[in-house]
């Protein structure tokens, strides 16, 4: 097994409780919960809770922070709405949990791939918005959000203006790196883009989704900047490595000229990436190359760059 690099204190989050959670206040009513790896947060309010994701690692967990918060502060914990971030199972697998009669809330597109699914773990929406929907719960305001394609096709933006928190999952890992393949995303340009229309929101607190601790508008500055890197360097990197001898050596193996060339732009595009981010997002030297490879692809089919047109 290779050895990493340490990863910075700064990246941490508190401490979990002997049943492997942390429960915290974000702002007033609004919650968080991590299990370390995976985020899920919640809303009292006068209607019951709105519990935002079900990540199945946090699972039963879930129940158990949502009771120990209305315990404390002497609200109900009938969990009433489940809003899903999109479709995939690590951020909605524990939704089957709560009751049948939870509202369940989503995108139009998460209700077409959870039917497709057909996971009973998994509950499609009975509510959804194409665009833009507003939600007024127990006197809290929640402003849902879809601008396109980005992790998956149904990703969605939750902003909670009164909590000044946004949360918005799989594409930024607050003081981490992205795991394999830009956080095994499905569309790379609307993930680059996706951090800008974030920042276009006026919020403090940023949930993620992922990892120990909550964000903030530095953590999503840092990963744009990061992101940006990685760019610039693949196409530095296209204009440079030459893809000849790759092909003359596999000869009529050309799927072994084709991964011998694109090895070796990953690597020459990745290696500076990762010297200057080690240190500062845990696990750069872990998955940079990853993600360089998803994001070069990219670059060169979805932008075209280094395509040549043969004579």
């Amino acid at each position: 097994m290779p050895d990493y690099a340490p990863v910075p204190r700064s990246a941490l989050g508190p401490a979990l409780n002997d049943q492997g959670y942390y429960v915290g206040r974000v702002e007033r009513n609004l919650y968080w919960v991590t299990d370390g790896t995976y985020q899920s947060a919640f809303l009292t309010t006068s209607d019951g809770v709105v519990l935002l994701d079900a990540p199945p690692t946090i699972g039963q967990n879930l129940r158990r922070a949502v009771d120990e918060i209305a315990a404390a502060n002497g609200v109900s914990n009938k969990v009433t709405h489940l809003i899903y971030s999109h479709h995939h199972a690590d951020h909605a697998g524990a939704s089957s949990l709560f009751d049948k009669d939870v509202l369940r809330i989503g995108h139009e597109e998460t209700r077409r791939l959870l039917l497709r699914d057909d996971d009973p773990a998994r509950p499609a929406p009975e509510e959804t918005f194409q665009d833009r929907r507003s939600l007024e719960i127990g006197g809290e305001r929640i402003d849902l959000a879809w601008y396109g394609s980005n992790h998956s096709p149904d990703n969605i933006y939750i902003h909670l203006p009164d909590h000044d928190t946004l949360m918005l999952i799989d594409i930024v890992n607050a003081g981490w790196a992205p795991v394999y393949v830009s956080n095994l995303t499905e569309d790379i340009p609307g993930y680059i883009e996706a951090p800008a229309n974030a920042l276009a929101y006026p919020w403090k607190h940023f949930i993620g989704g992922h990892l120990g601790r909550l964000g903030t508008r530095e953590d999503v500055t840092l990963h744009q900047q990061y992101m940006a890197d990685i760019a610039a360097s693949i196409r530095a990197a296209i204009d440079t490595v030459d893809p000849t001898p790759y092909f003359v050596k596999y000869g009529e193996n050309a799927w072994a000229g084709v991964k011998g060339y694109l090895d070796a732009v990953t690597d020459t595009a990745a290696a500076p990436v990762i010297e200057k981010y080690t240190g500062v997002l845990a696990a750069a030297d872990v998955f940079t190359a990853s993600t360089t490879f998803w994001v070069m692809e990219s670059i060169r089919l979805d932008l075209g760059y280094g395509s040549q047109v043969h004579p």
